[in-house]
């Protein structure tokens, strides 16, 4: 089946709405590849999922016991349902809604973790906790991204952008013995790098791509020289700083699964979910949101009309920085006591696939580092309860899906129109 999009007109104004062929088909390639799994390698037993965190929880929830093979088999019956329905939906020339592909991935998840997960127990609270702590680090990286590339500049030096981060959070939070203070000097860092990319990228308009590159490279070096001049050897004094402590909402925290997942979290976390809001909101219900998108998507337009383009790109990509900041003090500040060589392992990388997977979007984006998250800390749940899918395969997932969101296969994915391109006023 080939994917073509049908042009449909439809209503008073002639509206047209793009019809793809893409939704229905990765359904389907989805399930046929899903259904493999319980034909060719049948899982005996049965899955556990354990629903709380310790027996002294406020409201006990029993295990949820699915057995293997069988489960798999009724979440393909149901993927091959949506499949049907999106074909039905894509012949009607209608398009397919988001709730079904949430259900279906919601269906895909369950099937696979029960047959995964078959003879052991996964402990869910557990699991999701840690997933939010490796994507946290990630969303702010990502919502970094995703100002920069709005404003017209690509942010590639996230990851240097998260490393003097969490040096910074760790030397200043050593030094003054207070998390407060580590947690500023972050985000003065990651604006800092954030200014060094503006001021090559918009000044001198050397290529952002270049820049971001070469700025990662000049933060590792840097934080490992002064990691090895300075902490290495003082170590109690400049490299222990005093981490955030879990603070528990009262009431939202004693919700079953979502209470201690969402809500018995670091101030940082805390912060994060403002940030993602006040992100989302300002960039679409905003004066400063829609000068932002316009310099991002045709500058000259915008300089016509008034609005400074250097100086909004300039305060925009220091802003994004000093989020991405933000993210590495979490690896100095909540994960980890101590900061080490290259501690963020390419987190910005992944923050930048996240941005691209989620199509440049706050709340997108977010949902995409969370998959990385949850993707990355799966794998390790796997090791521990001997499951025989490889780790490095949960590993690859995230990145294989982002290929294709990239490739357009599960939807367009288009940057801002003016991202990357220096703007040279005539």
């Amino acid at each position: 089946m080939t994917a073509v999009a049908e042009p449909v007109v439809s209503g008073a104004q002639r509206r047209v709405t793009i019809v793809s062929w893409k939704v229905p088909v990765i359904y389907a390639v989805v399930t046929v590849l899903f259904a493999l799994l319980p034909l060719f390698a049948p899982r005996s037993g049965a899955a556990t999922f354990r629903l709380v965190r310790s027996a002294e929880a406020a409201i006990q929830i029993p295990d949820v016991v699915l057995p293997a093979n069988p489960t798999a088999w009724v979440c393909v019956v149901l993927m091959a349902a949506a499949a049907v329905f999106a074909v039905l939906r894509t012949r009607a020339s209608q398009p397919t809604p988001l709730w079904t592909t949430v259900a279906f991935t919601i269906v895909l998840l369950i099937g696979f973790l029960a047959w995964a997960a078959a003879g052991s127990t996964l402990p869910m609270i557990g699991l999701l906790v840690g997933s939010l702590a490796l994507a946290t680090p990630l969303i702010f990286g990502a919502l970094g991204g995703v100002i920069g590339e709005r404003v017209g500049v690509v942010n590639i030096a996230i990851e240097g952008q998260l490393l003097a981060g969490a040096f910074s959070a760790a030397f200043v939070g050593s030094i003054t013995g207070t998390p407060w203070l580590g947690l500023l000097a972050a985000m003065i860092a990651g604006l800092l790098v954030g200014l060094v990319l503006a001021v090559f990228a918009i000044t001198y308009f050397v290529n952002q791509i270049i820049v971001g590159v070469v700025l990662n490279g000049l933060v590792a070096g840097l934080t490992t020289f002064f990691f090895s001049t300075m902490m290495a050897d003082n170590t109690e004094t400049l490299n222990s700083p005093e981490l955030f402590r879990v603070i528990s909402v009262p009431l939202l925290s004693e919700i079953p699964i979502i209470g201690p997942v969402l809500f018995q979290q670091t101030i940082v976390t805390y912060l994060m979910y403002a940030v993602v809001a006040i992100v989302w909101y300002g960039l679409y219900r905003t004066r400063w949101g829609l000068r932002l998108r316009a310099v991002g998507e045709h500058p000259q337009a915008a300089d016509t009309v008034g609005i400074n383009v250097a100086r909004t790109r300039y305060l925009n990509v220091m802003l994004a920085g000093a989020i991405a900041g933000m993210g590495g003090a979490f690896y100095t500040l909540v994960s980890n006591p101590q900061f080490g060589r290259e501690m963020t392992g390419g987190a910005g990388y992944i923050a930048l696939a996240a941005l691209i997977f989620g199509k440049w979007d706050p709340i997108r984006a977010t949902l995409a580092a969370l998959l990385f998250g949850f993707a990355t800390n799966l794998q390790g749940v796997f090791s521990v309860i001997g499951s025989p899918v490889p780790s490095q395969f949960m590993l690859m997932l995230p990145y294989v899906v982002t290929l294709f969101a990239v490739a357009g296969l599960v939807g367009r994915s288009r940057p801002p129109a003016a991202s990357g391109q220096p703007y040279i006023k005539e």
